[in-house]
This record gives structure tokens, sequence and C-alpha cells, in this order.
């Protein structure tokens, strides 16, 4: 089951569950639209994977399925990020 992570990793926004600003990689990894826009370039730090919109639980399965409380925030060392970013930044997702 997708875990819904309660905040921005970057940034540290928070994230409720029904929040439409919540982007996922393939890993999980969770982020808000402006972190994933203007900083990561659609490029998951963590994975080099790309972004998109969270899926939002509905109401009665997050009473049988709550969100995750855990935050988890890594503050972002750019200096690791730019190859990374350089690398995957203009390759489209389904090829890198």
């Amino acid at each position: 089951m997708l875990e819904l992570r309660p905040c921005c990793e970057r940034c540290g926004q928070d994230l409720q569950p029904d929040n439409p600003d919540a982007m996922i990689c393939t890993f999980e990894c969770t982020f808000c639209t402006t972190c994933v826009t203007t900083i990561l370039h659609d490029v998951c730090p963590n994975c080099g994977g790309n972004f998109s919109p969270r899926p939002i639980r509905p109401q009665a399965a997050l009473t049988r399925h709550p969100a995750s409380t855990v935050r988890i925030i890594k503050p972002l060392d750019m200096a690791k990020f730019n190859p990374l970013l350089a690398k995957y930044k203009t390759i489209p997702p389904a090829q890198r």
C-alpha cells in the first residue's frame, strides 16, 4: 500500500493526505510541487527518477489505512545533487 508521507522531504512543507501538491517518485520519495518544479526539475535526488502527483486516498480508506506521521526531511546538498541533475534533467523519464 502506498505510504502517504506527511511532508516534503526537502523543505518540510506539510502535505496532508488530500493535498494535491504532493508529488512522489517510484520509491515514494515525497516532495511538494514547488520543490519538484523549481529546484529538483523533475529529478528525484534519491533515485534519479521522475515525479507524479501523489494519489489522494478517499476519506473512508484513510480511516482503515491512515497516512504516515513519520516526517522525513533530508537537507539537499546541491553539490552532490548537481551531477545527478545534470545527468538526468534533459533525459525523458522513460529513458533514464
